[in-house]
């Protein structure tokens, strides 16, 4: 097979896994009929991975820029999807699942550096901002940066060091989600029994 063809294939074996995911959300009947896999599969892709930007849903689907555009626009006139601005991206949730404070949560959990600095906290509620740089492997000016991000979005307050907020929120967030994060969202849905208890 030509390596174009080997592509295609990929692109269908990845649409088709999704649109299978797609097939199962409780908003399928509510998406009109469609001779392309697309639809099912962004329907599918979105519920497994809430909060992710226009690129990362495009890519990951390995479909054109208009084609992603197209479809998802009538997947949220359709009342199957919703989205919401994020800074410089776009991001979209299975419609009327999330909360707005859960969907600005997904948001900066879809982000490597302020995702790692929520699980540090969820683990050590009194980590400092020097022990969050040295776990994180970043620089302390760079957490501070994250910091004051996160408590704008109403995530985190920094009255007394760094405090989440509703943190049983976005321990829930990241264990029913964990496969869509990283490997350290998974370890802590691993041990969540044991973070719940934490008093902060």
């Amino acid at each position: 097979m030509s390596r174009e063809g080997d592509v295609d294939e990929s692109k269908r074996a990845t649409l088709r896994r999704f649109a299978a995911l797609g097939a199962t959300s409780p908003l399928v009947g509510l998406a009109k009929e469609s001779e392309s896999d697309a639809p099912g599969a962004l329907l599918g892709y979105v519920a497994a991975t809430p909060g992710a930007h226009f690129s990362k849903i495009r890519d990951d689907l390995q479909l054109g820029t208009g084609e992603t555009q197209h479809h998802l626009r009538r997947l949220e006139r359709e009342g199957t999807v919703e989205s919401r601005e994020d800074g410089e991206y776009r991001r979209y949730f299975p419609a009327d699942r999330f909360s707005e404070f859960e969907q600005v949560a997904l948001g900066y959990l879809r982000r490597e550096t302020p995702r790692g600095m929520v699980v540090a906290l969820l683990r050590d509620p009194e980590a400092s901002g020097t022990a969050l740089a040295e776990q994180l492997g970043v620089s302390a000016p760079t957490v501070s940066k994250y910091a004051s991000q996160l408590e704008d979005a109403g995530l985190i307050s920094r009255e007394r060091g760094y405090q989440l907020e509703r943190p049983e929120t976005l321990l829930l967030l990241l264990v029913q989600h964990a496969d869509s994060f990283g490997p350290e969202a998974a370890e802590l849905a691993a041990d969540a029994d044991d973070i719940v208890s934490y008093d902060p």
